[in-house]
């Protein structure tokens, strides 16, 4: 439904976004990530149509999208990163504004505000002014607006900042019923328990490139250490010399001592947990307790982009 070919965009010497290309189809919902600066927002600027690309182009549903008059714009919906609200008018009246924009009016568009102001639980405070609004309660009006012509795409440039966690939820709720009415969603989010909650695939990119385009699954692949395998010495003695060994050791990546658990970095562990285990007991290293969990996503996340904060 939606797809970005070789979006590129500079500014003077600093190129913002070079060659981005991602798609989207229905009932998807894309999580776009980066660090501060890696061309996110420019990105989702190009989509939308407010930025025209240096090169590239924007295609929704199979047709290119042309220049700032161009109908197929209205398949598109922006939630921006900026809460974009009259706090003086009433929920319902920022609506009727929005509404307007969109040459909704009449029966149409009393309709429109029902439906997206009960969609983000906010028909019970539609004639309060947005004043009044907490943080949460503005970012899902926000989406509201974004919604009230019933796009195929909606955009969401970081929706979540600054909101409480029952706001957090219900936007998340949200997102999942329009993910079931078959709408396509492209998400950017600094919150990797968001992305790992939410997203069919992800994408991210660094230097205004894409790194890596790929399900949860697939990203995990994509660094050394994929899965973390701890165990919980049956002595609880904490012998650093094992490490040295351990660390030697086929598809072992990493090797850490803490407290009398090991905790080891394994690239396969369908494979490699059974002999690493295997070489504990012929060692004389018993164990009591064994866990595994797959590295987060945070992990994936600054091995591919780097450790080191930039701006």
């Amino acid at each position: 439904m939606l797809e970005a070919r070789s979006l590129k965009k500079s500014y003077g010497p600093l190129v913002a976004v070079d060659g981005v290309s991602l798609r989207a189809g229905k009932g998807e919902i894309i999580g776009l990530l980066g660090p501060n600066g890696a061309g996110k927002t420019t990105t989702v600027s190009m989509i939308a149509g407010l930025l025209r690309p240096d090169s590239g182009e924007v295609l929704i549903g199979g047709r290119r999208l042309h220049g700032d008059t161009d109908p197929l714009k209205r398949e598109i919906g922006l939630a921006p990163q900026d809460v974009g609200l009259y706090e003086e008018l009433s929920a319902r009246d920022n609506l009727a504004l929005f509404g307007a924009l969109y040459n909704l009016g009449g029966a149409e568009l009393k309709r429109a505000m029902g439906r997206v102001l009960e969609l983000v639980g906010l028909a019970d405070r539609a004639k309060d002014k947005v004043a009044g609004f907490s943080g949460g309660m503005k970012r899902r009006l926000n989406m509201a607006a974004a919604l009230l012509h019933d796009p195929q795409v909606l955009l969401l440039d970081e929706p979540t900042v600054g909101v409480d966690p029952q706001s957090r939820n219900a936007i998340f709720d949200n997102l999942e019923t329009l993910r079931q009415a078959g709408k396509t969603l492209l998400y950017t989010t600094h919150y990797m328990e968001e992305a790992e909650r939410l997203c069919d695939r992800l994408v991210i990119v660094d230097h205004g490139k894409v790194v890596a385009d790929d399900t949860l699954q697939g990203l995990h692949k994509l660094i050394p250490a994929a899965s973390l395998l701890t165990v919980e010495l049956a002595d609880g003695h904490e012998d650093f010399d094992l490490l040295e060994e351990l660390g030697k050791l086929p598809g072992v990546q990493s090797a850490e001592m803490r407290g009398g658990s090991l905790k080891i970095g394994l690239g396969d562990l369908s494979t490699e947990a059974p002999h690493v285990l295997a070489w504990l007991v012929e060692r004389g290293h018993p164990f009591q307790h064994v866990s595994s969990e797959l590295a987060s996503l945070e992990s994936v996340f600054l091995t591919l982009t780097g450790r080191s904060l930039r701006d």
